[in-house]
């Protein structure tokens, strides 16, 4: 089961981060990868498509999202 974060994979923070105005649960999409495993940044878009924030995050700071069933190895 592979469940690294991936170079436009959909995210959700798991934190709030107040100064950033992003908060725990919001959606973003991952745009780069300086550091697989450890930093990305992540643009987030509201419902029309226009970007409201685009930060530089740890893996730590990310849940990522499936848009399927998770298949564990036997």
């Amino acid at each position: 089961m592979n469940l690294e974060i991936k170079l436009l994979d959909g995210v959700a923070l798991a934190e709030d981060l107040p100064e950033l105005g992003l908060y725990r649960g919001q959606v973003g999409t991952v745009v780069e990868i300086y550091e697989p495993g450890v930093a990305f940044e992540v643009e987030f878009v509201d419902k029309t498509g226009d970007t409201y924030a685009m930060e530089t995050l740890k893996s730590q700071q990310l849940i990522l999202l499936h848009r399927q069933p998770i298949l564990k190895a036997a």
